[in-house]
C-alpha cells in the first residue's frame, strides 16, 4: 500500500513538473492567452560552486556579455566573476575581479557594493561601484582610467548619497548612469568624467485625488507633501545602433494598455522614444493580470537585453517571466514564472544574451540560468531575419514551417502576409491577414490588389470606353442625318 502511494505521488510530481514547463505562451487578437510549444529550453542552472568560485554567490545584481565573456556582479561579496561561454554551451572560470590597479594617492581600489558593469568594444571596463559612489573606467588589465562621480552642477540636486546602479556606454566611452535618488533621467558624462547633463528623462507620473487635494491645501500642507517628480529608470542597454534601450516600473497601471505608461522604451540622441509599435497591443508584457498566489499587478521589467537580430527581451520581476519582441513590437514569446523549480525564478534581476542563447540571473536564489532556443524558436528567429535581409521567399517558407508545429500562432499568419506583399502576392496576403484579422495590413494588401486589378486591366476598360464613345459619336451622327433627312 505504501509503496503504491509512494508511486501515485511520484506520478503526480512528474505530472506537475511537466505541466509547469509547459508554460509558453502568446496572445490571439482578443488578448487571450494562446499556449505555445516552447521557444526556449533551460540548458543548464548554475551556482557559485559550478563557476569555478570557493564561495556562493550573495545578492548578484549585474550581468553583462560581449564576445562570448560573462560578466556576473556578485553585489554582496564586493566582487566580479568573469567567465566564458564555450561552444558547448558550459561555462568556464577566466577570473575573479575584486580590485583594481591606479597609481592615485589615497585610492580605495576595492569595491563595495558594486552593482552593474559595462565592457565597451575597445576592452575598456565601467563598473558602478555604488557604495563608494562612483563609477570607475577601468582598461581590461584593470587598470585605472578615470570615475564619474556626483555632478557638481547647478541642475543636480545636492543633499542625497550619490549611489550609481546601473551604466552603460556609448562607442565614444561616454557613460549613461542611473543612479539611485536621482530623477531626471540618465546621469550623462564625457569620456573624461566631466558632467554633460540628463538625458531621456521621464515623464512626470502623479495621482489625480492627490492633484485635487493639493488644489484645496494650504501652502504648509503643500510643503508636506510629496511633490510630482519624474519616475526613474530601472534599467537600460545599448544596442547595436547605438540606441539606448531603457525599462521602468514606475507607472499606473490604467496608463498600460493605452501606450501612456511606455515601460520599454528606445531613446535616441535628443532622449525621445522612438519603439516601434505595429502590433494592436503595446509592449507592456502580460496584458491581463489577476491575484494568483497572492501576486498581483502588471508586468514590471526589471532589465532588458537586445540581440543582433534587433529582438529585445525583458524580463518581469512581478512573475519571472521573460518577454521576446521583434523591432516592430510584436510579441514572438512569453514564458517563465515565479517558483524554485528548474527554469522558474525567485527574484530575476537580470539577463543578457550571447548569440540567440540567454542568461538570468536570480540575485534571490543566487544562480545563473542559461536557455538555449528550441527548434521552433530557432524557426522563429530564422524567419525574423530572413525578412529583415528581404529574403522575402525564404521568409515565407520558414513562417509556414512554424505553422506546421503551431497553427495558432499570429504572427507566422501575419509574417506570410508580409512575405507574400513584398513578393506582390497581394491576394494571398490578404488570406492570411484576414485569418487573423489583421485589418491594417489586410487593408494596405488590398490596396495594392485594388491597384493591381486596375493596372492589368485598364487596356480593356480604355478599349471598351473608347468603342462606347465610337458609337455613341455614331449614333448621334446617324440621329442627326435622319432628322435631316426627315425634315426634307
Amino acid at each position: 500500500m505504501k509503496r503504491l502511494l509512494l508511486i501515485c505521488i511520484s506520478f503526480f510530481l512528474c505530472v506537475a513538473a511537466v505541466s509547469a514547463k509547459n508554460d509558453n505562451y502568446i496572445y490571439d487578437v482578443w488578448n487571450e492567452i494562446e499556449h505555445s510549444p516552447d521557444t526556449y529550453r533551460v540548458s543548464s542552472v548554475l551556482y557559485g560552486s559550478n563557476l569555478g568560485l570557493d564561495t556562493m554567490l550573495k545578492n548578484p545584481s549585474g550581468l553583462f556579455c560581449i564576445d562570448r565573456h560573462v560578466f556576473i556582479v556578485d553585489t554582496g561579496n564586493n566582487r566580479i566573476i568573469e567567465l566564458l561561454y564555450n561552444d558547448n554551451k558550459t561555462l568556464s572560470f577566466v577570473r575573479l575581479i575584486d580590485h583594481f590597479n591606479s597609481d592615485v594617492e589615497g585610492m580605495v581600489t576595492t569595491f563595495a557594493g558594486p552593482s552593474d558593469i559595462f565592457v565597451n568594444k575597445d576592452g575598456t571596463i565601467f563598473i558602478a561601484d555604488t557604495n563608494n559612489g562612483r563609477v570607475l573606467k577601468l582598461d581590461e588589465n584593470l587598470n585605472y582610467i578615470c570615475s564619474f562621480v556626483e555632478p557638481d552642477d547647478p541642475t543636480y540636486e545636492k543633499g542625497k548619497s550619490f549611489l550609481p546602479e546601473k551604466v552603460v556606454a556609448d562607442d565614444k566611452g561616454r557613460p549613461y548612469v542611473l543612479a539611485k535618488n536621482v530623477n531626471k533621467g540618465f546621469i550623462k558624462y564625457e569620456y573624461d568624467g566631466t558632467f554633460t547633463g540628463f538625458y531621456g528623462a521621464s515623464e512626470v507620473v502623479f495621482n489625480w485625488t492627490d492633484y485635487l487635494w493639493k488644489l484645496f491645501s494650504t501652502r504648509k500642507q503643500r510643503e508636506q507633501m510629496e511633490s510630482f517628480v519624474p519616475t526613474e529608470y530601472s534599467n537600460a542597454y545599448i544596442d547595436s545602433e547605438g540606441f539606448v534601450f531603457a525599462t521602468v516600473k514606475t507607472f499606473m497601471e490604467w496608463d498600460l494598455l493605452s501606450d501612456k505608461a511606455k515601460p520599454i522604451r528606445r531613446l535616441n540622441a535628443l532622449g525621445s522614444d522612438i519603439l516601434v509599435k505595429n502590433a494592436d497591443m503595446p509592449p507592456v508584457g502580460d496584458l491581463t493580470w489577476g491575484n494568483a498566489a497572492g501576486i498581483r499587478g502588471p508586468s514590471k521589467f526589471t532589465d532588458i537585453t537586445v540581440l543582433d537580430n534587433e529582438v529585445y527581451v525583458a524580463i518581469d520581476e512581478t512573475r519571472g517571466r521573460l518577454f521576446g519582441y521583434n523591432n516592430q513590437g510584436y510579441l514572438l514569446f512569453a514564458f517563465g514564472g515565479k517558483g524554485n523549480i528548474e527554469g522558474y525564478f525567485r527574484t530575476p534581476t537580470a539577463v543578457e544574451h550571447c548569440g540567440r542563447d540567454l542568461f538570468v540571473l536570480d540575485s534571490q536564489s543566487c544562480a545563473l540560468t542559461v536557455y538555449t532556443p528550441t527548434d521552433f524558436g530557432n524557426l522563429i528567429y530564422d524567419a525574423t531575419e530572413q525578412y529583415a535581409r528581404g529574403d522575402y521567399d525564404d521568409a515565407a517558407v520558414t513562417w509556414q514551417k512554424v505553422l506546421d508545429l503551431n497553427g495558432n500562432y499570429d504572427l507566422a499568419y501575419i509574417g506570410l502576409g508580409k512575405s507574400y506583399i513584398r513578393q506582390e502576392r497581394y491576394k494571398e496576403a490578404m488570406t492570411y491577414f484576414k485569418l487573423k484579422r489583421d485589418r491594417k495590413d489586410y487593408s494596405k494588401a488590398f490596396m495594392y490588389y485594388r491597384k493591381e486589378v486596375v493596372e492589368k486591366n485598364v487596356g480593356y476598360v480604355v478599349f471598351v470606353g473608347a468603342i462606347l464613345l465610337v458609337v455613341y459619336f455614331v449614333a448621334k451622327r446617324i440621329s442627326k442625318i435622319k432628322k435631316e433627312l426627315e425634315a426634307e
